[in-house]
């Protein structure tokens, strides 16, 4: 992982960028305030304390106009299956393979791991076994080349693209737009840089909250405080 600017580079092929941002935490606190036909013009001691009593307390509209957030990610589509489930709040557009040809990058794992228990209570370990490792990532270089093999003859025969494609597997790389508020994102980063999900989600999850606890510190801290509950 190498992050750099708003950006993190997970080699060879994936990413996450902050494109551009709206809103901070005055923006929270006067949504809160008005309420009450108040406002502040410049964040305090008060205005932070408001926030944790909001988050606390589960007031959670304020947070929505907050930090509203463009991101331009890419993932294997694995990852996307679990990523494209949080839809309140956010918004997505994905790189289509009926519009344009799919490049060939394919994620490979960074380690393996076996599963134990039972549907929701798995538990997950790293098999430390060097050799099973490499003939893992031999058979899956295989079947990445025979799909793309595949994709390329098909389309070179002129079959569409919505169908060429059909036969590429989950780990081949997509692209989205995706926006989010502080309410929305902290709803996801609850759930995705969690110790119970996936790992190669979590690993996008700790890149974004490092660039949310960036912009957003005391509503970052009201959080972690909170013991990672969204308002």
């Amino acid at each position: 992982m190498n992050v750099e600017n708003n950006v993190t580079i997970f080699e060879p092929h994936g990413f996450v960028r902050l494109v551009k941002w709206m809103g901070d935490e005055l923006d929270i606190v006067n949504a809160a305030r008005v309420s009450f036909a108040n406002e502040s013009f410049e964040f305090g001691d008060d205005d932070a304390g408001l926030i944790r009593y909001l988050l606390k307390n589960k007031h959670g509209s304020p947070f929505e106009q907050g930090f509203e957030a463009h991101w331009h990610v890419r993932m294997p589509i694995f990852v996307m299956r679990e990523w494209v489930r949080h839809r309140i709040g956010h918004s997505v557009n994905e790189e289509s393979g009926r519009y344009s040809v799919m490049r060939g990058d394919f994620f490979e794992p960074d380690h393996l791991r076996v599963q134990h228990g039972k549907p929701g209570a798995y538990t997950f370990e790293a098999i430390d076994d060097p050799d099973m490792y490499a003939t893992f990532l031999d058979d899956l270089a295989e079947v990445n080349q025979g799909a793309w093999n595949f994709y390329q003859k098909w389309l070179d025969k002129g079959l569409a693209k919505e169908q060429a494609r059909i036969a590429l597997p989950l780990n081949l790389y997509t692209e989205v737009r995706w926006t989010s508020n502080a309410r929305s994102l902290m709803n996801f980063l609850a759930l995705r840089n969690n110790n119970h999900a996936m790992y190669e989600i979590r690993s996008y999850a700790e890149a974004m909250e490092g660039i949310f606890a960036k912009y957003m510190p005391t509503v970052h801290s009201a959080f972690v405080d909170n013991e990672r509950v969204a308002p």
